[in-house]
């Protein structure tokens, strides 16, 4: 059916970013590139990834800062690339990835272009300068886009105004999929990991997972936690991040320092969330939260910040709360239901393992082997 490159950011291995996308694509029938930064990824990697997804690994110099020199090296890489192999079809996502990947569909005359949005920078709320520099970006982009994909509803809903080429649509795609079988684990793993995590059985684990910096708004989770004065509940941040230290001081400053567990990057995620009560994620933005999702397939209640897509994963009442970003008593509220109903918050959690089923690989490969079928016809 023809040549696809799917073009990315900064990438070390072949992950769940891509995955449904090169199914959507080997079932349509088409010859896979994948263009990305792999400076971090070893030689041998990059071919395990090549033979075992039966895909071609394409280095370029992209960096995600919009300003980067380098994006313009990364740009004529691309072009040569797109001639060279004549690529029919591109498949760009991120905002750089984007920017460079429509300009090169552009100047290349590629035959369609797709862009998929993981979260525009325009969005309810957003800084005034956000809006004035992205948005008619986006409007002028979307000249060279025939298909725009967008992950959550409100980016639908505003991308629904953008004038795409040759009368291109908009179309809304769950995520980039989610394997839930991944997180099918033995009935032991929460004891074992708890123990590991010196955790008695009155205690009661909140935990949070991404970068440790000011959008992740970890802050609010540990002033709730200091309010709330209950010795039996911890919270263990997995990852890092600029803001470690200030969180750090924070705590100490709440003299709950024993209580809040910075666990520093971590491979065994799904295990440390079978070992946790409740999922918390303050955060300022987000696309479609893959950590929020990971939690839902985990069987947890959800405490998260009422915002864009948010919203489209966590029912208020049904599978956790959404608590206003600057509200420290909302999110106390809520923690402090999980903790003295536990009864309704395993029944939440229950419901979000139901519902994430909506956003599981298998859904989001149908859904873009459809697009693909009906843009790439």
């Amino acid at each position: 059916m023809g040549k696809i490159l799917f073009i990315s950011n900064i990438a070390e291995r072949v992950g769940a970013f891509s995955i449904a996308s090169i199914a959507a694509a080997k079932k349509s029938g088409m010859e896979y590139y994948y263009a990305a930064n792999w400076e971090a990824a070893t030689k041998e990697q990059i071919r395990e990834d090549e033979e075992k997804f039966g895909i071609s690994l394409i280095h370029i110099d992209l960096d995600r800062s919009p300003y980067s020199p380098k994006n313009i090296t990364a740009y004529k890489q691309l072009v040569e690339f797109i001639k060279k192999e004549n690529i029919d079809y591109i498949h760009c996502n991120t905002p750089v990835g984007g920017l460079l990947g429509r300009l090169a569909g552009k100047k290349c005359k590629v035959k369609k272009v797709i862009y998929q949005a993981h979260g525009f920078h325009f969005y309810k709320g957003a800084p005034l300068k956000n809006w004035l520099i992205y948005y008619p970006i986006e409007k002028l982009l979307a000249h060279y886009t025939d298909a725009l994909i967008t992950i959550n509803k409100e980016d639908y809903e505003r991308a629904q105004g953008f004038r795409l080429r040759n009368n291109g649509k908009v179309y809304y795609v769950p995520g980039v999929g989610i394997d839930l079988s991944q997180y099918e684990l033995p009935e032991n793993t929460r004891e074992i990991k708890r123990n590991e995590l010196g955790l008695k059985n009155s205690d009661v684990a909140l935990i949070s997972a991404g970068e440790l910096n000011a959008n992740k708004n970890n802050k609010v989770i540990i002033e709730a936690l200091g309010n709330l004065q209950d010795r039996n509940v911890h919270y263990f941040l997995c990852g890092v991040g600029p803001c470690e230290e200030e969180l750090k001081e924070l705590a100490k400053s709440k003299g709950i320092s024993e209580q809040v567990h910075f666990l520093g990057y971590r491979t065994d995620i799904k295990e440390l969330f079978r070992a946790a009560d409740v999922f918390v994620m303050p955060s300022y933005r987000e696309g479609l939260s893959r950590s929020i999702m990971e939690a839902m397939a985990s069987g947890l209640p959800c405490v998260v910040s009422k915002i864009r897509g948010n919203v489209d994963l966590v029912e208020e009442g049904k599978g956790g709360y959404l608590c206003d970003l600057y509200d420290i008593h909302s999110f106390e509220i809520s923690i402090e239901n999980c903790l003295h109903d536990s009864a309704e918050a395993k029944h939440m959690g229950a419901y979000n393992k139901s519902k994430i089923i909506q956003y599981s690989s298998g859904v989001v490969e149908e859904k873009l082997k459809d697009i693909y079928l009906e843009i790439f016809k």
